[in-house]
């Protein structure tokens, strides 16, 4: 038999304490290469600190993270983080409103926010306008970010997170500011991305039921920062767990596409 391949992350009994507040507390998570996860909960319950740390932006009050087989605090994060596919509302208002859409994406060849710290080449721009035309946003390389509605930065965005061939991509809550059209056309993307057999692991944050793509494998419900459930999603998604979760009694659907819906009884 071939040795197990490498977990993309591996999170164990990792907690978060912030003004003696735990944030997320004993956390146990590993993430197959070829796993496609959701992290679901309610406001407050910790993902978006969750998927901070997966993405080398937190450290943990206790506990180890570990992602594609190195240990946070035992590498360069400088370097590892360009192996790393990131999105996040946090991230979107670092960068420069005039910063052209085609900056937004070439920048994340050096994990950076601005391209005047690195020398990029010409095969730098075409993978990065490769990227664009993916999320079909191409023809705004060169238009400034800040001019660009909130779904077209979304997935300007997104095709940031594709632009070193990542090994792991994480979205924390994607969809977010999107109207209904906007949100539709992201899930598409993001469903177009998930079911690629050959694309990165994945883990999207979220807390609507109805922003999960096709595609997603595995699911992790979050409640008060510790974990309710975890495992694959047909076994993990059912009514009164998720019920459970956000404190509801929920009626809960999975659609002829692949995708749920729920709603208060």
């Amino acid at each position: 038999m071939p040795p197990p391949a490498t977990p993309a992350l591996r999170l164990r009994n990792v907690t978060v304490v912030r003004d003696g507040r735990p944030l997320v507390e004993d956390v146990s998570l590993t993430v197959a290469p070829d796993e496609r996860w959701v992290v679901l909960g309610p406001n407050g319950s910790g993902k978006t600190t969750l998927v901070r740390l997966m993405g080398l932006q937190e450290h943990p009050s206790r506990g180890v993270v570990e992602v594609l087989g190195e240990e946070l605090g035992r590498t360069d994060i400088r370097v590892l983080r360009r192996r790393i596919g990131y999105m996040s509302a946090a991230l979107a208002a670092q960068l420069r409103p005039g910063l052209p859409a085609l900056d937004v994406v070439r920048t994340a060849r050096f994990a950076a926010l601005e391209p005047w710290w690195h020398t990029y080449t010409d095969e730098d721009d075409r993978r990065a306008r490769e990227c664009l035309a993916q999320f079909h946003v191409a023809a705004f390389a060169d238009r400034p970010f800040g001019s660009l509605s909130s779904g077209e930065q979304q997935r300007v965005l997104l095709a940031r997170t594709l632009m070193n061939e990542p090994a792991v991509v994480l979205l924390d809550e994607p969809s977010a500011r999107l109207d209904l059209g906007g949100r539709e056309e992201l899930v598409a993307s993001l469903g177009a991305l998930a079911t690629d057999p050959a694309a990165p692991a994945l883990v999207l944050v979220t807390h609507h039921v109805d922003e999960i793509p096709q595609g997603i494998t595995h699911a992790l419900l979050l409640r008060d920062g510790a974990p309710l459930t975890a495992g694959p999603v047909e076994e993990v998604f059912d009514a009164a767990t998720l019920g459970d979760c956000f404190g509801l009694d929920l009626h809960l659907e999975r659609r002829a596409d692949g995708r749920f819906s729920a709603w208060a009884r």
